[in-house]
């Protein structure tokens, strides 16, 4: 660990997050889904945490349990894809209440772990909103970070019929989370571009409740066209969290 943090416990980190706690975030965060308890810690400021801690596995672990959820999500960013293991991601996903968590933290170190592809695959057929939406986010990551050589091509193909048949009979989250999926195939993976557009352009726009919120879901065939009017298609990324 950190020599910063060499000494600190959970509680005394639970203590500087909350010292970060900002009311304007929290209800941002509220009215995005997220449960109590948490301070509305800005990203930023977490990632001022990150900087001194970098990666640490238990320390990790440990903040995840505690149910804050600006604690779950530092506990991604300073998770070791390297240590952690199915179980622990298996207990992340089910444990994840809120989007931000469920679709960003828990996806991100899934993609980046050794288990991110068969955990993705699994967490699809879950009857349970979050953990399956958390396994179209952990398949679209780990589309992103792989070469296409190292990807299991003719799954991704049949996953996208899989979303045309079913996207708009599935629940809210996974609607927008399946929508993202054939985004990131049709940027990420060149040999299904064309398809990954077809399936955009047949499915059409999304609709999903996003709440009291202004956000909205992008148009997959749109997005897919402008990364590839930067002549951006294919180029992979070096990590999922961010």
């Amino acid at each position: 660990m950190n020599q910063t943090y060499q000494f600190m416990t959970t509680e005394e980190i639970l203590k500087e997050l909350e010292g970060y706690g900002n009311e304007s975030t929290k209800r941002i965060f509220i009215k995005h889904g997220a449960k109590e308890p948490l301070y509305g810690v800005k990203v930023q400021d977490l990632k001022k945490i990150q900087k001194r801690v970098k990666k640490d596995h238990e320390l990790s672990l440990a903040l995840f349990a505690t149910g804050n959820s600006d604690a779950m999500y530092l506990a991604g960013l300073i998770a070791d894809e390297k240590k952690i293991s199915k179980n622990d991601l298996n207990r992340w996903v089910n444990e994840a209440n809120w989007y931000m968590i469920s679709e960003y933290t828990v996806p991100w170190i899934a993609s980046e772990s050794n288990f991110g592809y068969e955990l993705g695959l699994e967490w699809i057929d879950s009857h349970k909103e979050r953990v399956a939406s958390a396994g179209w986010c952990t398949l679209a990551c780990h589309a992103s970070l792989k070469e296409d050589k190292n990807l299991h091509i003719d799954v991704y193909s049949a996953l996208l019929d899989r979303i045309e048949k079913n996207i708009h009979q599935s629940e809210n989250r996974v609607r927008y989370t399946m929508n993202g999926f054939v985004i990131s195939v049709g940027c990420y993976i060149e040999a299904l571009t064309s398809k990954a557009l077809e399936i955009g352009q047949k499915i059409g726009k999304v609709k999903v409740d996003m709440g009291d919120t202004a956000c909205k879901v992008p148009f997959a065939a749109d997005y897919i066209k402008k990364v590839m009017d930067k002549g951006r298609l294919g180029l992979k990324r070096k990590k999922a969290r961010c």
